[in-house]
């Protein structure tokens, strides 16, 4: 067929080229929409002027031919070539998050959904700030004792607290007796230990050690008597002022407030804190004595007693008579304490003279503190087992002793005592140590 007798329309073999290399640009990516519309248009047009000659198509609907580009001319670029803002596709927005998206939720959902976002902001706020008030007060280390009053305490002195030379009591066990002052006696147990800033790259850490006990000693010897105000110990002077019977006290005492120079017969040096755990088990006030129901004695043949100085005792005349030949107690002040049994350990402040010339041989008024003894067991001479044994705690008792019921035929050489004689006491009973 010759070149003037094909169809108008058909594209040429040198067109077809064109249209295939235009085709495999385009295959397989996002075209552009009017050329892919423009290509569809010619095809149809071309088909039905080649079947129906000159029929055209439908006025109102332009057909569109497409030209394929001349041999050297630019081509058209790939979507995926062009980056943005350079191109955006109509329609498509420029970027995910660019604008509002459409929300299927109706407008109470929508409602829920923000004030349930709001609640979990806040929930969040309220524990972290809870978190950063834990963090900010919570307690540091510190000393802690455990156990019962007069029991061997447990004592933990952790090693991240160092001590800062500053004096501190706290109450472990907190106690319900009377108050202590200055003069007054305590009746304690107590352990206490070194405590020392560590040496070296360890300067924030601290070490401890125990240095005596006297939960560890024999039976009564566990509980001492101290008098506020004049233990040697500056610390425990301070420590025990204004606290009860019955406490548990810890005190931490700085070098200032220790043992001072004694402190090196024990190990410290200057720069040691003490650490002192103490058991307030029973106290006497200063200056104390008998207080109950007087009760007069009127017998000329036994021994006259009368109140003296305060903290002096009282005064004992024995008569120019016989001395009686049994154990004789007398009530001379009632007080209205328990009784004493068979067991207890009394506290007592007491006067010893010999009948035979009224000297004295004895006495606790003059040492600063009462004495202890034990009662019904044998711990001391007979008459005081016997006489004291149910006599009530505030009371002033007065005892004869002849000698079989004190040191008997041997008597006491080093305080004088022969074998013959009869002793006479008056014992001011001020209370019991706890069990």
């Amino acid at each position: 067929m010759a070149e003037d007798d094909k169809p108008k329309g058909e594209p040429t073999g040198k067109d077809d080229s064109a249209a295939d290399e235009l085709k495999d640009e385009s295959s397989g990516e996002a075209a552009d929409e009017t050329t892919a519309e423009g290509e569809a248009e010619a095809a149809d047009e071309t088909t039905a002027e080649a079947e129906g000659g000159a029929e055209k198509k439908p006025s109102g609907k332009p057909s569109i031919k497409i030209k394929a580009p001349a041999a050297g001319a630019a081509k058209l670029p790939q979507a995926k070539n062009i980056r943005s803002p350079e191109f955006t596709p109509h329609g498509i927005s420029a970027g995910r998050g660019s604008g509002p998206r459409p929300s299927g939720l109706t407008a109470a959902q929508a409602k829920k959904r923000k004030q349930a976002t709001v609640a979990a902001v806040i929930v969040g706020l309220v524990a972290i700030a809870g978190a950063t008030a834990f963090y900010v007060t919570r307690p540091g280390p510190e000393i802690k004792v455990s156990g019962k009053l007069g029991t061997a305490p447990k004592v933990d002195i952790p090693k991240d607290l160092v001590p800062d030379n500053k004096f501190k009591v706290t109450e472990a066990i907190a106690g319900s007796g009377p108050k202590l002052a200055n003069g007054d006696i305590a009746y304690v147990k107590f352990a206490f230990y070194q405590w020392s800033k560590a040496s070296g790259s360890k300067s924030d850490e601290s070490t401890s050690k125990k240095l005596n006990s006297s939960y560890e000693q024999q039976g009564g010897q566990q509980v001492m008597p101290m008098t506020v105000g004049k233990t040697q110990v500056k610390g425990l002077d301070k420590g025990l002022v204004g606290h009860s019977a019955g406490s548990r006290l810890v005190l931490q005492l700085p070098p200032a407030d220790g043992f001072g120079e004694q402190g090196s017969q024990m190990g410290l040096t200057n720069k040691d804190s003490v650490v002192f755990v103490v058991d307030v088990m029973a106290s006497i006030p200063k200056n104390a004595e008998a207080k109950g129901t007087e009760k007069k004695l009127d017998d000329k043949n036994l021994p006259k007693v009368e109140a003296g100085e305060p903290g002096k005792g009282p005064k004992i005349t024995v008569p120019k008579a016989d001395a009686p030949g049994k154990l004789e107690v007398k009530t001379l002040i009632e007080g209205g304490g328990p009784a004493l049994a068979k067991g207890d350990t009394a506290i007592v402040q007491y006067v010893g003279k010999l009948w035979r010339d009224g000297k004295t041989f004895d006495e606790s008024w003059s040492k600063g503190q009462p004495a202890s003894f034990p009662i019904g067991t044998g711990g001391t001479v007979p008459g005081f087992d016997k006489g004291l044994t149910g006599a009530k705690v505030g009371s002033r008792v007065l005892l004869i002793l002849p000698p079989k019921e004190g040191y008997g035929t041997k008597g006491n050489e080093q305080a004088g005592i022969k074998g013959t004689d009869t002793l006479v006491f008056v014992v001011d009973i001020l209370g019991t140590l706890p069990k």
